[in-house]
């Protein structure tokens, strides 16, 4: 394994490359989110820029990052208001590409007024049909960098030619394994930060998790398919790590009054990642995602919802950041 060409940067920021979805979110918000055969009357409508992918790429840019996205499009408005989000936010688009034969994605998003908590169906569209040859050649034409962002919004030919590109080239690599489906194995190895929810960790380990002891053992069972360090994050509970040294680490949540928690996740990986290819270790790296995720969730939305890097680095100001309550061999 080669090491990273990560010597050279814009402005000194860290280069990051980000492999993923964008799809149009339609939101809508209502009392609250509606059984199976019920119907609601909604109190607000949106459509806006989403996508894990886009989110996590914004979240990174927008804490400081130099960041690329590589995905695909349709050539339909929704593509063209993807164009018109990733320059706004100086999102290098020159791998993003556009399908005649596909439709750009779509998400359709209820969430609750009462508890900002969210249901989700997402229709990748033209991002599943990324083709291997164009993210080996993306990854190829987007060195030097520093970090390689993953998820599994996309089609897995991508991602596998992610994970072999990025680990060839000594990439980090952050896989954010959302929605939740089967890893083979094999790949596991590749991953440097693997980072479920409670959700997508239960899936994954086959072990429900619903406390932190839970966590820690769906966690051991991810880190002996051979990641390096396992980051779960749980809410309002915070993150549980399991870091390469086979040490346990809780990092505590910020709390805010939530209104929106659709895009947490997103913002917590895209700053967790900018955090990361900065060179902070780990903990620090939690905590300042912790921070831009409860920002986010104070707001309404995904992508615009994100935070700022002055934002962030405010709110640790104002809310000292936690010291892990505890560190576990």
């Amino acid at each position: 394994m080669q090491a990273p060409e990560s010597s050279i940067r814009i402005n000194g920021r860290p280069r990051i490359i980000v492999m993923g979805s964008f799809v149009a979110d339609l939101m809508g918000r209502a009392d609250h989110i509606p059984i199976s055969g019920e119907t609601v009357k909604g109190n607000f409508f949106k459509v806006g820029p989403g996508g894990k992918g886009a989110n996590q790429a914004v979240a990174a840019a927008r804490a400081g990052g130099d960041v690329a996205m590589i995905t695909k499009l349709g050539m339909d408005s929704f593509g063209d208001m993807a164009f018109d989000n990733f320059i706004k936010e100086k999102i290098n688009t020159n791998f993003v590409y556009r399908s005649k034969e596909y439709s750009t994605g779509a998400a359709l998003i209820m969430v609750s007024e009462k508890t900002g908590q969210n249901s989700i169906i997402v229709i990748p569209g033209a991002c599943a049909q990324i083709r291997e040859e164009e993210v080996i050649d993306a990854i190829d034409k987007l060195m030097p960098a520093d970090i390689l962002v993953l998820q599994l919004e996309t089609n897995f030919e991508a991602i596998r030619e992610s994970l072999k590109e990025g680990a060839a080239r000594g990439l980090k690599i952050l896989m954010n394994p959302a929605p939740a489906h089967e890893i083979p194995e094999e790949y596991y190895s590749m991953i440097d930060y693997l980072t479920p929810n409670e959700t997508e960790a239960s899936i994954l380990s086959g072990i429900e998790v619903k406390t932190i002891d839970d966590a820690k053992k769906a966690a051991k069972v991810l880190h002996s398919r051979g990641a390096k360090n396992i980051v779960i994050t749980l809410g309002e509970k915070g993150v549980l790590i399991l870091d390469a040294e086979n040490s346990f680490i809780h990092v505590p949540a910020f709390k805010v009054n939530a209104i929106d928690t659709t895009g947490a996740g997103d913002a917590f990986n895209g700053a967790f990642a900018l955090a990361l290819a900065e060179g902070k270790d780990i903990v620090s790296s939690a905590v300042f995602a912790n921070a831009a995720a409860a920002i986010s969730v104070t707001r309404i939305g995904t992508a615009p919802a994100m935070a700022y890097r002055n934002e962030i680095e405010k709110f640790l100001d104002i809310n000292q950041p936690k010291i892990p309550r505890w560190r576990e061999l």
